[in-house]
């Protein structure tokens, strides 16, 4: 019979007999018992610590042990593991109970922490108790002998164990899998600004898109809702999911303590770390490898493993080496790529004829004609030259390096998108027939809403039919509507780099200073070609440059150093600077906003000292416009430098001037854009409800959208309570940080956030609510969720209801355009599958949102979108025919259905009037059949079913008319959708979609990446069958841009015109 005990006094009691077998029992049972009579057991810890300190005491781990549970339980958690400590073997890792996982989560959180101290003090680490690196060291086995190798990996990453990380990559049952993991981890959260401070001026490279960084004292927001102090990620091993755990660990990891400076830097060392372990592999995985070496900023080793692949034997390494390039194109660091392709060497024995070198073209580019654009030697359009003469290895090296070069240009990929965008285009122009036809010609706003839509709606398809076919009505946009125009067409063509000055040829100023142009067109033109050319603005920069300096008029100026600083994205040319500032110091409002701009496109990321200069010309001026434009200059210049920018952040954001600290706010969000930073989160909600000014308080809630786009299922939390503020400007800032944060997600708790923004009772909120929630809805869609219709819905309502708010309604026109951009076959995305930020797209939304002050900057939009695409290339970068399949039903991510034309006739049902005549016809009718129904039989039956339907359709004329369409319900049978779809390539795969993605086996083609998106290089397993090629037309030049899709497009519906039957030939008619 079990002994119930009740209380721990006996025990208790024992402790004081001199008899060591005695105390040895009471100890045990001590022991046992800690967790139901600790608060008995306090009263005595004074008794069992003289145990522990006895020397002779044989037991006198135990003793500790037990008072360790005691502290533990009185909530003294810093005694409970001194005393565990002291426990020794006693203390055993692998029980499964609160206090082991507690005191472990505490025993690595301060050994993590010693460690970080020792490598920031550059002391050795011999200060730390070696009793607690023996129980993290066991910790460590333990998880490793578990299986449990991820969480092995999270801790000896945040102890500074690189050594316990090889072995617990090595030793598990996966080892590339395993280092994948720590790849994708560290690709979130390594600062590489950090690293350059640490290696020094010798290996400071340009700043052009940094990955997301860490912040101080991290707490995540999931776990301060539980009331969790910031308990470290790795310590909780056992408490948190593997995600967190990570995260958690390479904050850890980089070092940020106060002021989130990264000393040790020993983030730097794991990279280096995984790279040597990757190229330990049988098999090294050169991808993940130079993803690594490109956060290290280390071209020449990229350039290396290239060089090393293009020269191989293989073809197969060939398109390894293109598959890198490609990867490495989809983070947009330019400057990066470009050192890459500087650093790779020439064929040894280079051919008599060779293409013509960069500095030759750069001299003849004052030479080009109009009609052509000055291209890069290297791209996929230069000459191949002639590769006979040389030896044949190094003329397959010449070869297959001329198609590297143009992939890490940029002009491949451009150019492949072009082409798919053009050939995929589903855009409705029957939308767009019906917001010309609802908004009035007086109403300059909605029609100036309505070009901005369609040019979004057709962002780098090249198709601009809705113009063409609507030119009376667009002749009636004057002064800046029609440089909002004419800027347009750079959105349409956008990416077409070989054409686009021929395009808008027609536009440019010709000359001279009398050109007879209008100016507003002239401009226009110029800012088109800025967008066409963004970020890869080789060609174009000289000839911007040019016009720039042979005008004096703002508008033309205006447009000039917007299409200027597009052009020359990041590349903080000194040249162009000067010019660029030259007009700024002109003092003129129109021209000087937009060289502010521009000087911060241009030097975007460098935190240039130029800031202050610009800093100081806006304490000067006195005109509003141009410190607008200066303090998103100033705000640009400092992207991604995070505490590095503190001191002008400061600056800014205690000015007097509002305007300069809206500046401060942009300022906050660039410098942590991505990091979810809780020192600028904390800063930009101080703002948000403390400051005077609505504008500074409406960028500061905006801004949070910039600060957390990469956990964007955090904002419609954080932002909840600004959206029910009593301010409207405040409501529309968190309308647009929803927006900017969950663009392209389609998440549920965004959508839910901003419905009823969409319905508030000020103009402006709906504006921002609407264009927001098309940002979020962008590629989701009425089968994914049921919003994406009813929102449609709702904006087809506000279009066309005569009583709407101006504002609303072209918050409406603009939303409209955005759900269906680029064709229905664009997102708009801030990270890279690499987590890496795309820094032009980041760019171009915070440019994007100044439009509550300048119109024309709406067409910044275009720089965020991103192709939802799988294009699969082979060997010569050409697209091949071959299918795969998506494992989901069709209808899931369909094309929207195509709008329907309005029909002439009412649709109304009226009650039919029965007539004497009527009920005659159905009773001879039925009489007939009853007659045929004797004779029986199934062609009898089928013959009597016509008269009785001819002698119905007699009658409709006589009223009757309600059974005349009603087929027998047999035929109603309605075929049950596949679950799955088979996709030929190239095709429009969205977000959501990828994960339903699957290669047939024996196909053709198998991928070299198994990516479900994106360029992807094909192996062709069969390479002696004939190959069918897709993607063969190209858009058109100047006067043939309109696309497949929209061919007869008068007739009203453009997306179904491709099913349309020919019409008839020709005929005379004759009476």
């Amino acid at each position: 019979m079990a002994t119930m005990v009740s209380s721990a006094g006996a025990l208790l009691a024992m402790l004081s007999e001199n008899h060591t077998t005695l105390k040895l029992h009471a100890l045990s049972n001590l022991n046992a018992f800690a967790q139901f009579f600790w608060p008995e057991i306090s009263t005595s810890i004074p008794l069992i610590e003289s145990l522990y300190e006895d020397e002779e005491f044989p037991q006198r781990e135990l003793a500790a042990l037990v008072v360790s549970k005691v502290f533990y339980f009185l909530g003294e958690l810093n005694d409970a593991l001194a005393y565990a400590l002291g426990a020794g073997s006693h203390f055993d890792v692998t029980e499964d109970s609160d206090y082991v996982r507690t005191l472990l989560d505490k025993a690595i959180d301060e050994y993590a922490n010693l460690r970080k101290k020792a490598a920031e003090s550059n002391e050795e680490a011999a200060r730390i108790d070696p009793r607690l690196e023996a129980i993290v060291e066991r910790m460590l086995e333990k998880c490793i002998l578990d299986g449990k190798y991820q969480q092995a990996m999270g801790i000896a990453i945040e102890c500074r164990r690189l050594d316990k990380l090889e072995e617990a990559v090595m030793r598990s049952d996966n080892a590339p899998g395993s280092l994948s993991y720590c790849i994708n981890i560290s690709h979130s959260y390594v600062n590489r600004r950090e690293y350059r401070r640490e290696f020094g001026p010798d290996h400071s490279y340009p700043v052009h898109g940094s990955p997301p960084g860490t912040a101080n004292n991290f707490v995540r927001p999931e776990m301060r809702a539980k009331g969790d102090p910031g308990q470290s990620g790795l310590r909780s091993s056992l408490l948190m999911p593997v995600s967190q755990i990570s995260a958690s660990a390479f904050f850890m990891i980089s070092g940020y303590g106060e002021g989130g400076r990264c000393r040790g830097c020993a983030m730097v060392e794991v990279l280096r770390l995984l790279v040597r372990v990757y190229e330990k592999l049988p098999s090294p995985d050169y991808l993940s490898i130079c993803q690594c070496l490109m956060f290290l900023e280390e071209p020449e080793g990229v350039a290396s493993i290239l060089e090393k692949l293009l020269r191989s034997g293989k073809k197969d390494d060939a398109l390894l080496a293109f598959q890198i390039g490609f990867d490495l194109v989809e983070n947009e660091h330019q400057a990066f790529l470009l050192n890459v392709r500087d650093r790779l060497p020439k064929p040894k024995s280079p051919p008599a004829e060779l293409p013509p070198s960069r500095d030759s073209e750069a001299t003849e580019t004052g030479n080009a004609t109009a009609s052509e654009d000055v291209q890069m030697a290297d791209g996929p359009h230069a000459s191949h030259g002639n590769f006979a003469e040389m030896e044949p290895a190094e003329a397959r090296y010449a070869e297959r390096l001329t198609k590297l070069k143009g992939i890490l240009s940029g002009e491949t990929s451009i150019q492949l998108t072009l082409q798919f965008l053009y050939s995929h285009n589903r855009s409705d122009l029957l939308i767009l027939k019906n917001i010309k036809q609802s908004v009035e010609m007086r109403n300059s706003v909605c029609h100036s809403a309505t070009i901005y839509a369609n040019a979004i709606m057709h962002a780098g398809t090249t198709v601009d039919t809705f113009l063409r076919e609507n030119l009376d009505w667009l002749s009636r946009a004057t002064n800046w509507a029609k440089f909002s125009a004419t800027a347009g067409l750079g959105v349409i063509h956008k990416g077409h780099l070989q054409q686009g000055r021929s395009l808008m040829a027609p536009y440019l100023p010709q000359g001279g200073s009398g050109s007879g142009g209008s100016p507003y067109s002239e401009g226009g033109a110029l800012y088109a070609l800025g967008l066409i050319h963004a970020n890869h603005g080789e060609g174009i920069k000289q000839f911007l440059r040019d016009s720039l300096r042979s005008t004096n008029v703002e508008v033309i100026q205006h447009g000039a150093c917007l299409g200027l600083g597009l052009a020359a994205l990041g590349t903080a040319d000194e040249e162009i600077f000067e010019d660029i500032k030259n007009v700024l110091y002109t003092d003129s409002a129109v021209a000087g906003e937009a060289a502010g701009i521009s000087m911060g496109l241009l030097m975007v990321g460098t935190a240039s000292e130029k800031a202050s200069e610009m800093l100081a010309y806006a304490h000067e001026t006195q005109h509003e416009k141009i410190i607008r434009g200066l303090a998103l200059g100033i705000a640009l210049t400092v992207y991604g430098r995070e505490e590095e920018a503190d001191t002008l952040i400061e600056q800014m954001t205690r000015d007097q001037d509002p305007i300069l600290r809206y500046g401060g706010m942009y300022a906050l969000a660039l410098a942590y854009r991505g990091t979810s930073n809780n020192k600028a989160i904390r800063q930009l909600l101080h703002f948000a409800v403390s400051d005077v000014s609505d504008d500074v308080r409406r960028t500061a809630v905006l801004a949070l959208g910039f600060v957390l786009y990469s956990e964007p299922e955090q904002t419609p939390r954080i932002v909840s309570l600004l959206s029910e503020s009593y301010n409207p400007h405040v409501r529309y800032g968190a309308a647009l940080a929803v927006g900017i944060s969950c663009a392209g997600t389609g998440l549920s708790e965004a959508i839910s956030l901003l419905e009823p923004l969409t319905s508030d009772v000020v103009d402006f909120v709906r504006q921002g609510a609407l264009i927001a929630m098309a940002m979020v809805m962008i590629q989701t869609t009425e089968a994914m969720d049921s919003r994406v219709g009813a929102f449609r819905r709702q904006l087809e309502k506000i279009i066309h209801d005569k009583h709407e708010d101006t504002m609303s309604k072209m918050g409406a026109i603009l939303a409209s355009g955005i759900l269906d951009a680029g064709g229905r076959n664009v997102t708009i995305r801030l990270l890279s599958k690499s987590k890496h930020d795309k820094v032009t797209a980041v760019v171009g939304l915070a440019v994007f949102s100044q439009f509550w002050y300048w119109y024309p900057l709406i067409y910044f939009i275009s720089l965020s979108f991103s192709p939802t695409a799988f294009i699969g290339l082979n060997y010569d970068l050409k697209v091949p025919k071959f299918e795969f399949l998506s494992n989901a039903k069709p209808s899931l991510f369909e094309y929207p259905k195509p709008t329907s034309a309005p029909t002439t006739t009412s649709a109304v049902k009226l009650p039919t009037a029965v007539l004497s005549t009527s009920a005659k016809a159905k009773a001879r009718a039925k009489k007939e059949a009853e007659q045929k129904d004797k004779s029986a039989g199934a062609e009898p039956s089928a013959s009597a079913s016509g008269p009785v339907k001819g002698k119905e359709s007699s009658t409709e004329k006589s009223g009757d008319a309600m059974k005349v369409d009603n087929p027998p319900p047999s035929e109603k049978k309605v075929e049950q959708e596949p679950n799955f779809e088979t996709l030929t390539n190239p095709a429009r795969v969205v977000p959501a979609q990828e994960k339903f993605i699957k290669f047939l086996e024996g196909s053709r083609y198998m991928p070299v990446k198994l990516a479900p998106s994106g360029f992807v290089l094909l192996r062709d397993l069969r390479p002696e069958e004939p190959e069918v090629l897709s993607l063969t037309d190209g858009p058109a030049s100047a006067g043939g841009s309109t696309g497949p899709a929209q061919q007869g497009s008068a007739a009203g519906n453009a997306m179904a015109v491709e099913e349309e039957p020919q019409p008839p030939q020709p005929f005379e008619y004759t009476s």
